[in-house]
């Protein structure tokens, strides 16, 4: 099994795009990439720790690639727009791979350049590569957090 993170936004969506996968045994929500240890969502939230909002995975490599995380990764949000995804503002929503290996930042690396060259975006592509740093899990909540609210919309509408 391989460890994959990512940063695109307000992780619940993020979570949702991946969590169905074939091959993606599991997902975490959480905070990683800034300076403050063991930050909970409201410090996250009042922008002092530096972390942004991302989804851990736990994959199987060989039911699904890392190329193939990371198109799901470029296809769930919109990585031209720096601190920000939609109404959601802060670097805490900012665009991010975060890499485990070598092998995953040059992937990653081919990854955005080949969406760089293929003219999809006018703008340019915000999104940094960086090596993955300690992951703090996000309050229980957040975890599967859209799934969740369907199961209780189901409930309510039965």
């Amino acid at each position: 099994m391989e460890k994959a993170t990512f940063a695109a936004g307000c992780f619940w969506k993020v979570e949702d795009s991946f969590r169905y996968l074939k091959g993606v045994l599991s997902t975490a929500v959480g905070y990683t990439g800034g300076h403050w240890p063991h930050p909970c969502y409201l410090d996250v939230c009042a922008r002092v720790t530096g972390h942004a909002e991302a989804v851990q995975l736990e994959y199987d490599p060989r039911q699904v690639s890392y190329e193939e995380l990371l198109d799901v990764f470029w296809n769930c949000h919109d990585p031209t727009q720096f601190n920000r995804q939609g109404p959601d503002r802060g670097e805490q929503y900012r665009s991010v791979i975060f890499c485990h290996t070598q092998e995953q930042f040059e992937a990653a690396s081919n990854s955005k350049e080949k969406l760089r060259q293929s003219g999809k975006y006018e703008q340019e592509i915000v999104t940094k590569i960086q090596p993955a740093s300690e992951f703090y899990l996000a309050e229980e909540e957040h975890q599967q957090y859209l799934e969740k609210k369907r199961r209780k919309l189901k409930q309510i509408e039965a």
